[in-house]
């Protein structure tokens, strides 16, 4: 009887792991500037998720009543939120011209959120690069005004 050379299922095995590893490796390293921009991105929607859930906590909270700078805000307008009036970007993404700025800290700030957060690139208290919208019927949309890579980070409830 003659052996017969080849290769064990674990010699396989362990090839297919290192390659596995080589390949995660390389998909890394080919492009980090992408993979940093796109966990940007992920923080600004976990943010902005974070403000509108502060807002809909407020108005739960509050028999349905938005927060009192929101609810005297013009409708359909947009509104970078900050701390101050002056120091404010009003120039708010290629999408949106926001026509002031809003301060929500006194209303959201120890109750329903930590703090006001801001873009992880650009944003400061004075300016968040965060804006907020109320509609007419009183519907909320809070999104990012310099995400990365043209994407589109907005949630409306």
């Amino acid at each position: 009887m003659k052996n017969k050379k080849a290769f064990t299922l674990i010699e396989l095995l362990i090839v297919i792991a290192i390659i596995a590893i080589l390949a995660a490796i390389v998909y890394v390293a080919v492009d980090p500037a992408r993979r940093m921009a796109e966990s940007r991105n992920a923080t600004r929607w976990s943010e902005v998720n974070s403000i509108l859930n502060a807002v809909l906590k407020y108005t739960s909270d509050n028999k349905g009543g938005l927060p009192a700078n929101l609810a005297g805000a013009a409708a359909n307008n947009y509104f970078v939120l900050g701390t101050s009036s002056t120091g404010c970007n009003l120039e708010c993404g290629a999408q949106i011209t926001a026509t002031a700025c809003l301060n929500l800290e006194s209303n959201l700030v120890d109750n329903y959120i930590s703090q006001i957060p801001t873009d992880p690139s650009s944003g400061t208290s004075l300016n968040t690069d965060y804006y907020i919208m109320r509609t007419a019927n009183n519907r909320i949309t809070v999104g990012a005004c310099d995400p990365e890579r043209s994407a589109v980070i907005s949630v409306q409830r």
